[in-house]
């Protein structure tokens, strides 16, 4: 008897975190609809209460307040991009331009596939300045993928000089975040394409010339 009642009780337990993770889930995706529609000044409770279809206070039981809330969206875009980027390197062969490339391939990804996601995190880099938590998030972020991008210039690149192991990284960042930039004040002109292919050759030319110094 103690035996079934514990197995029932585990049962009990992982579907109650299935179904917190499934609502959570809910929320957010509808946070990030109302980001998009009204930006993150303009996103009240109650309207990410009503693209998920839930009364307010069923909303509050997760989520506390809007701050709190919007905390959470951001950490859900950041692992949107993360997992995103994963999935491409697994894909990907072991050599420095394919490694160099999934970043490059990601990025466009987000932006002409998922432009929420980017929109959103575009509307966060904004309110970063007077937010310190998520200024704060970002700084973590944009470290780990600077380091991500350093790390396959050391292992390719060990003949490199330190300071171009340290400043292609940024060069590189500062490209792929461009691109959000254009895409959002210029989408209709704006050659993704034409874009990514131009500012991956720069940087595999500047990594090039780097290592003939």
């Amino acid at each position: 008897m103690r035996i079934r009642q514990q197995v029932n009780l585990e049962e009990n337990m992982r579907e109650d975190s299935s179904q917190y993770s499934n609502t959570t889930e809910k929320i957010l995706k509808a946070a990030l609809k109302v980001v998009n529609e009204e930006t993150i000044s303009g996103t009240r409770m109650h309207l990410i209460a009503e693209h998920a279809d839930m009364v307010q206070s069923n909303v509050h039981y997760y989520y506390k307040t809007k701050e709190e809330l919007l905390e959470g969206l951001q950490e859900h875009v950041l692992n949107e991009f993360y997992t995103m980027q994963e999935a491409l390197k697994r894909k990907s062969k072991d050599t420095l331009q394919e490694q160099l490339h999934v970043f490059f391939q990601q990025k466009k990804q987000m932006i002409t596939r998922k432009r929420d996601y980017d929109f959103a995190e575009l509307d966060f880099i904004v309110q970063s300045k007077i937010n310190p938590r998520i200024q704060g998030r970002f700084q973590k972020a944009y470290m780990e993928w600077r380091d991500s991008i350093r790390e396959i210039l050391i292992r390719f690149c060990p003949e490199m000089g330190e300071e171009e192991k340290e400043m292609i990284p940024y060069l590189t960042v500062s490209l792929l975040e461009g691109a959000s930039i254009q895409m959002l004040v210029d989408k209709k002109d704006f050659d993704a394409d034409g874009y990514f292919a131009m500012a991956e050759e720069m940087v595999l030319k500047r990594i090039e010339s780097a290592r003939k110094a």
